[in-house]
């Protein structure tokens, strides 16, 4: 996405840091684009680890954090930590705690896991490891 790709430069460059970015009506007039395109562009960046939301502020970047893809540091856990195929991995409030992430952006590279096949969750009981990952994911 053009807006998120443009932010993300500007985030690497080392702007925002101060003050924050800009805010999703600034983000509108300046690119000419509607509300929703904005904020699929904001839930890119936090997706990604580059922003987090902060209550009464905004959202500014997020410094010195992990801007790995949350899939990759996941099966990176299971390997590091040993886990076999039929192992729990940690629940998602130990795993946003672990990440310093929120739920929302933890969720979905979840479900990129379930979805190739690495994870199965059993409602009630957690998440489980159905293979083991043979290599870095791209999510």
């Amino acid at each position: 996405m053009l807006i998120a790709d443009i932010l993300r430069k500007e985030i690497k460059r080392g702007g925002f840091a101060q003050a924050g970015l800009p805010s999703e009506s600034a983000l509108m007039r300046e690119h000419g684009v509607a509300r929703t395109t904005v904020r699929r562009a904001l839930e890119i960046l936090e997706k990604d680890g580059l922003v987090h939301s902060v209550p009464g502020a905004g959202r500014v970047v997020s410094a010195g954090a992990e801007r790995r893809p949350l899939t990759q540091r996941i099966t990176e856990l299971i390997t590091e930590r040993g886990l076999s195929v039929g192992d729990s991995i940690p629940s998602e409030a130990l795993l946003c705690e672990e990440f310093g992430v929120s739920r929302a952006a933890l969720r979905p590279a979840l479900s990129t896991l379930e979805g190739q096949g690495i994870l199965h969750a059993v409602h009630g009981k957690g998440r489980f490891i159905l293979a083991l990952p043979s290599g870095p994911t791209d999510s």
